[in-house]
C-alpha cells in the first residue's frame, strides 16, 4: 500500500460541498468515483478540511492510501483526465504512512473576494461577491486587528456548531484592495462552521460605515452570535493554502 497526498483545486458552485453526503453531488464524493475508476478499489480520501457548499478551493489538500501500481509520475494526469472540469489535482506525491492530510495540518488560509465594482464583473461572479457601495478598508483593516490571537470566537461561528471548543487562533487577518476588488485573507491554525464568512460579514458591515472598527472586540467578548454580522455568501470564499 502507498499513501499518496495530493493539492486540489474546484469551483464549488454546483456541488454541497466538500464531504460525501448521501444523494448530493460532492468533491470528496466524484474524487473517490474517479478513484475507484481507475484503481478498481473502494478508496476513502482524507481531506485537510471540509468546505461548505459554493466555497472553492485552490490549495485543498487530500490523502488517500492504495495498492495500485501507477507509476508517481502518471497519477496527476489519470486522476484529472476522470474528474469533471471543476476540479483539478494539481499535484501528487508520495507521503509517509504517518501522514493525515486533516490532523498533521499547522496553518489553513482562506481568501474571501469582494467585487468592489460600480457594475458585477461577469466573468468574476462566481468566485467573489458583488458589492457595489465603496467599502472603507481602512476601517476594515482597523476592525480585524480585533480578531487575531487566540479566541473564543463562539460570536463568529453559526448557531448549528456543534463543537464545544470554540477557541481558535488567528495568525494574521489583512483587508486589502486591489483595483475594485478587495480581499480578505485569513490564516489561523482552524475555523469553525461559517467563521470566516461571518468574520467578513461583520466587516463589510465597519466598511459600510454600519458599525465602528472598536465594536470588534466588544462582539469578540460577547460570545453571542446575534451581536456579530450576516454571514457572507459562500461563492467569495477559496481555501486558499494549507500549510503541514
Amino acid at each position: 500500500m502507498r499513501r499518496l497526498r495530493c493539492v486540489v483545486g474546484y469551483d464549488g458552485t454546483d456541488y454541497s460541498g466538500f464531504q460525501v453526503q448521501p444523494d448530493q453531488t460532492t468533491i470528496q464524493g466524484e474524487i473517490e468515483a474517479a478513484l475507484e475508476r481507475i484503481t478498481g478499489e473502494e478508496i476513502q480520501i482524507h481531506g485537510s478540511g471540509r468546505t461548505d457548499a459554493g466555497v472553492h478551493a485552490r490549495g485543498q489538500v487530500i490523502h488517500f492510501d492504495t495498492s495500485s501500481h501507477i507509476p508517481m509520475d502518471k497519477w496527476r494526469f489519470v486522476l484529472n483526465n476522470q474528474l469533471p472540469d471543476a476540479i483539478v489535482i494539481r499535484s501528487v506525491e508520495e507521503a509517509p504512512e504517518s501522514f493525515h492530510a486533516r490532523f498533521d495540518v499547522q496553518v489553513k488560509e482562506y481568501r474571501y473576494c469582494i467585487d468592489n465594482g460600480p457594475v458585477a464583473d461577469v466573468f468574476r461572479h462566481r468566485y467573489a461577491d458583488h458589492i457595489r457601495f465603496p467599502l472603507d478598508v481602512e476601517a476594515m483593516q482597523e476592525a480585524a486587528r480585533h480578531l487575531v490571537g487566540k479566541h473564543d470566537f463562539t460570536s463568529f461561528c453559526s448557531a448549528k456548531t456543534f463543537v464545544e471548543d470554540k477557541v481558535r487562533t488567528v495568525y494574521e487577518l489583512t483587508v486589502e484592495r486591489h483595483g475594485d476588488e478587495v480581499w480578505v485573507t485569513c490564516r489561523g491554525n482552524g475555523f469553525l462552521y461559517n467563521m470566516v464568512r461571518i468574520i467578513v460579514g461583520t466587516l463589510v458591515e465597519v466598511g459600510q460605515g454600519k458599525r465602528a472598527a472598536d465594536e470588534l472586540a466588544d462582539i469578540l467578548a460577547a460570545c453571542d452570535r446575534e451581536r456579530a454580522g450576516k454571514t457572507a455568501p459562500a461563492k467569495g470564499l477559496t481555501m486558499w493554502e494549507v500549510v503541514y
